[in-house]
Parts: structure tokens; sequence; C-alpha cells
């Protein structure tokens, strides 16, 4: 099971960082992934990150930052220089796809059908 929290409103320029809670899984087995989808676009991977390795869409590289604390069981996503454009509902999604590149693993978890509550971004200009 995974829980999103974190969002909230900001404006264009700050900052939020979202946390992911992991329950019921071995850490060390799943690729983890951020995702979001902003009304009437379709779902898209932000950041995923399996164990050796970190895939950020183009869009946001260099301004999130994924990481995780398998010891806490937490993935976290952290926002900096948000835009307008990065307003959306984010979802944490795990898989068991560590034989993929984590692009790959990425590309898979956005196509699943299960999703949590999600946490609401929204950045004002």
């Amino acid at each position: 099971q995974l829980v999103e929290s974190g969002g909230g409103l900001v404006q264009s320029g700050g900052s939020l960082r979202l946390s992911c809670e992991v329950s019921g899984a071995t850490m060390a087995y799943y690729t983890f992934g951020w995702f979001r989808q902003a009304p009437g676009k379709e779902r898209e991977g932000v950041s995923c990150i399996s164990t050796s390795d970190i895939y950020y869409a183009d869009s946001v590289k260099g301004r999130f930052t994924i990481s995780k604390d398998s010891a806490e069981n937490m993935v976290y996503l952290q926002m900096n220089n948000l835009k307008p454009d990065d307003t959306a509902t984010y979802y944490c999604a795990a898989g068991a796809f560590l034989q993929h590149s984590v692009s790959t693993a990425c590309s898979i978890l956005s196509k699943s059908d299960s999703w949590g509550q999600g946490t609401q971004v929204t950045v004002s200009s």
C-alpha cells in the first residue's frame, strides 16, 4: 500500500516535498515512481528510482529530486522552482520491475490501472 502526502498550494518558484509511505512491501525489491495527472491530460511519469538508477522526465530535470529511505519505508519527491505547469495530482507507484531499466519501469508503471488518492499540487503564477 502506498499513501501520498505533502501536496499544497505554492507560488511559482516555491518548493514542496512529497512523501509516499510504503507498507506491505520490501522496498529493495521494487522500483518506485512519482506520476502526475493534470485535468484533461494523460498521466505522466515524473521520476522513478530503482536500486541503482534514477529517471527524471525532461520537464523536471534539475528541479525535482527523488529519494527513498528504506529504513523508514518512505519515498520522497523534492520539488524546487515549481512552475504553474507542475500543477497536478501527484501519485506514487511501485512495481517489481528491477529487471528493466528505470526508464522502462517508469513507463510500465505509468500504465497501471490502480492508483491511490494522490496529493494535489497547485502552483500559482
